[in-house]
């Protein structure tokens, strides 16, 4: 009879993440990640696989924890307009609480491995497509009730929220000053704001 696991997956997989998170995939060794999940090589092998399979799922459990229920909540509690800005200000909040300036795992992970992984750059690839859908789906939801600037197409808006969420986790690395990375965003929110807004009432 196989012995239970002595260990929460879970728990060992968040640790995983932290570790990832902190060093980096090339930095991080598996006794790192052996070390910091409180588990044996043997038994990390067992039941995550190696490094490469370790990091894959890692950054799964990070999209899904974050990206993904931040969309959920956003999409089902807010009006489209407003999910966008709740979502730029929350990841503006994460930011400026990042003591270590870890950054984005998504981001961070597209810097390091995408160029010269295929396997990480399609897996990261989908991660932002999601992104920019969800932005997309926003801004034409938003467009359609005239509460957003119709005077640029909604993926053009889309690609714009896209960029400016990539630069502003970049830049809060080396800079996470408030007014700075609010006045990133500021700019966006306004040209979603724009005159296309009140042409699109009064039409109806």
């Amino acid at each position: 009879m196989a012995r239970p696991r002595e260990f929460d997956e879970a728990v060992a997989l968040d640790a995983a993440i932290q570790c990832f998170w902190s060093r980096g995939y090339e930095a991080t060794s598996v006794r790192d990640l052996a070390d910091a999940m409180g588990i044996a090589g043997p038994s990390l092998y067992n039941t995550f696989g190696d490094k490469r399979t370790l990091y894959r799922q890692a950054l799964e459990h990070y999209v899904e924890r974050g990206f993904c229920d931040r969309v959920r909540r956003f999409e089902s509690q807010l009006a489209p307009r407003a999910a966008i800005g709740a979502f730029f200000d929350e990841i503006i909040e994460l930011s400026l609480a990042d003591d270590q300036r870890k950054g984005c795992l998504i981001v961070n992970s597209a810097l390091e491995l995408a160029p010269h992984d295929a396997e990480f750059q399609a897996a990261l690839a989908a991660v932002l497509r999601d992104l920019e859908a969800f932005f997309y789906r926003c801004v034409k939801a938003g467009q359609d009730a005239g509460a957003i600037n119709i005077t640029l197409p909604a993926d053009d808006l889309a690609r714009m929220l896209l960029g400016l969420l990539m630069g502003l986790r970049v830049l809060a690395r080396s800079r996470p000053e408030p007014e700075l990375l609010r006045g990133l965003v500021r700019p966006a929110l306004a040209l979603l704001d724009g005159a296309g807004t009140s042409q699109r009432r009064s039409r109806k």
